[in-house]
């Protein structure tokens, strides 16, 4: 699997958090940007984290609030990107919905809670059963 990352200005400083914890943990993680935090628009990051996952590869993306940037995500065919804001909801979103994208609201979780998060996000399988029908009705 591979991991991808990215955020709007907002979410920068999360982001860069976000990579150097993973890369503590040996977990290999790709920035797509940006490398600032210079103010840019959230849909070009969304954009290219979405381009490069895959069926087993999975992403990050940060915003303010998370909206934006998992609304922009959300255009792709087969990107289920779910806005987490506690460990319960990103478990709700791997078990049920297989989400492949944790976004992030930066304005409301401090970093510490963004790691916790990301944890359970990352070690929750998708159940499958019951939900995998549902996820097949998501692209219709």
């Amino acid at each position: 699997m591979n991991l991808y990352i990215g955020s709007d200005h907002a979410g920068y400083q999360h982001k860069k958090h976000i990579i150097k914890y993973l890369k503590s943990k040996k977990i290999k993680i790709i920035d797509m940007g940006p490398e600032t935090e210079e103010s840019v628009d959230y849909p070009e990051y969304a954009h290219k984290v979405c381009k490069k996952i895959k069926e087993k590869n999975k992403g990050i993306l940060i915003c303010g609030s998370g909206n934006g940037i998992s609304m922009a995500a959300n255009k792709h065919k087969n990107i289920r990107a779910a806005i987490c804001w506690n460990k319960k909801i990103a478990e709700l979103a791997r078990k049920h919905n297989n989400a492949n994208i944790l976004s992030i609201p930066a304005r409301f979780i401090n970093e510490k809670e963004t790691i916790d998060i990301l944890n359970v996000f990352l070690k929750t399988e998708f159940e499958g059963g019951r939900h995998q029908r549902r996820i097949k009705k998501i692209n219709t």
